[in-house]
């Protein structure tokens, strides 16, 4: 049988020859390819990879931002600042004062009888001082500090409102009557700034 001439430009192509691969038609899929596999256009986003997510928080490089501490707490650390102001003021011209009376009773021959008075009197001045240095550091530790610092001051804040109490109770109207509210107002703020669920979630925050 007769294919024809090989050479003939002009003539059909030779079919089912060795060697020579299929032609495939244009425009039609091929068979070593996935059928019906969409195209991606260029410059579009790809379905594989999400695009635009933010990382989650609390893996390393994600998009969280820094826990800001709670206003009301803001407020109490100020009223820390303020009252440690005051306490060691008071303790430091309470010591002054008690020394120059002391003195005074020494040269006029009494000292021994205001002796032990003026030992409760600095006893009161160095606890006034004291409490001011603890005023200081809780207000200093409210940015960095764990629950320890949190308990230290609900702790604190509860004896000055028992102490403001008692000025109010046994003041009499005077001055000690008005002490006892400002301690009583400024120990209730330092209080509820610590018993809500903001001091909490503050204090027990993850750091890095």
């Amino acid at each position: 049988m007769s294919f024809g001439d090989p050479n003939n430009p002009y003539g059909p192509p030779p079919q089912g020859q060795p060697g020579y691969p299929p032609q495939q038609p244009p425009g039609q899929p091929g068979y070593g390819y996935p059928q019906g596999a969409p195209q991606q256009p260029p410059g579009q986003p790809g379905y594989s990879y999400p695009q635009g997510q933010p990382a989650y928080p609390g893996y390393p490089g994600g998009n969280m931002m820094p826990m800001q501490m709670p206003g009301l707490m803001k407020t109490a650390r100020v009223f820390l600042f303020i009252l440690a102001g005051f306490q060691i003021l008071g303790g430091l011209i309470a010591g002054i004062a008690i020394g120059a009376l002391q003195d005074a009773s020494n040269g006029i021959g009494s000292g021994d009888d205001t002796g032990t008075l003026a030992g409760i009197g600095f006893l009161v001045a160095g606890l006034f001082l004291a409490l001011g240095a603890l005023s200081i550091f809780l207000g200093v530790k409210f940015k960095n500090g764990g629950s320890g610092i949190r308990i230290t001051t609900i702790v604190y804040a509860s004896l000055m409102i028992l102490g403001g109490i008692v000025n109010m109770v046994n003041g009499a109207n005077g001055s000690a009557t008005f002490g006892g509210l400002i301690s009583l107002a400024i120990a209730g703020i330092i209080l509820a700034s610590m018993v809500n669920g903001a001091a909490s979630a503050w204090f027990n925050r993850p750091r890095y």
